[in-house]
């Protein structure tokens, strides 16, 4: 009796410590941004699903340089996408930071976020030296192809090595009688 109320106790408990995090991370957080930003090589893309569709405008995207102070003077793109979710691009962005606004067509920002485009890496170009005759390992690496003949005698030299390497061995084995 005495362990099972101990057991009820001890499973209220860990109930109860494992559905904490779970009510901590329901609550939105103040302050989180409606939109998501990312980067591929000189392109800025935001998605976001917060706007809604009016006039047959989602509303508009803007991009601002570290000197540009409102969403006027960014570079502007009109969003596009569905009810679940509307997108916008800008491709050829040189290298520096930048802030992502969206402005939904009821006149709602749907969020603000900073981004870093990086410089693009060049690759290096290196040349090597490769063989001027090939690889002549055999028949999987072979540059030039040998024929059914030259195959055949190689096999027969092969398989008499074989006969006679046993036959050496068998004979040795026998005891010398004289």
């Amino acid at each position: 009796m005495r362990t099972s109320r101990l057991l009820a106790r001890s499973g209220l408990t860990v109930a109860a410590a494992a559905a904490l995090p779970l009510t901590v991370t329901a609550q939105p957080a103040a302050g989180i941004s409606g939109i998501s930003v990312s980067t591929t090589g000189s392109t800025v893309s935001v998605v976001t699903s917060a706007c809604t569709q009016a006039n047959g405008s989602w509303g508009t995207a803007a991009l601002l340089t570290s000197g540009q102070a409102n969403f006027s003077q960014g570079r502007q793109v009109a969003l596009s996408g569905t009810s679940v979710s509307q997108s916008a691009a800008w491709s050829g962005i040189t290298p520096g930071t930048y802030t992502v606004v969206v402005m939904c067509a009821n006149g709602t920002t749907a969020g603000t976020q900073s981004v870093i485009v990086a410089a693009a890496s060049v690759p290096t170009i290196s040349t090597t030296s490769s063989p001027t005759r090939g690889v002549l390992g055999g028949t999987g690496g072979t540059v030039r192809d040998y024929g059914a003949v030259t195959m055949a005698v190689g096999g027969a030299l092969v398989g008499s090595g074989a006969v006679a390497a046993v036959w050496y061995l068998r004979r040795r084995s026998r005891p010398h009688r004289y």
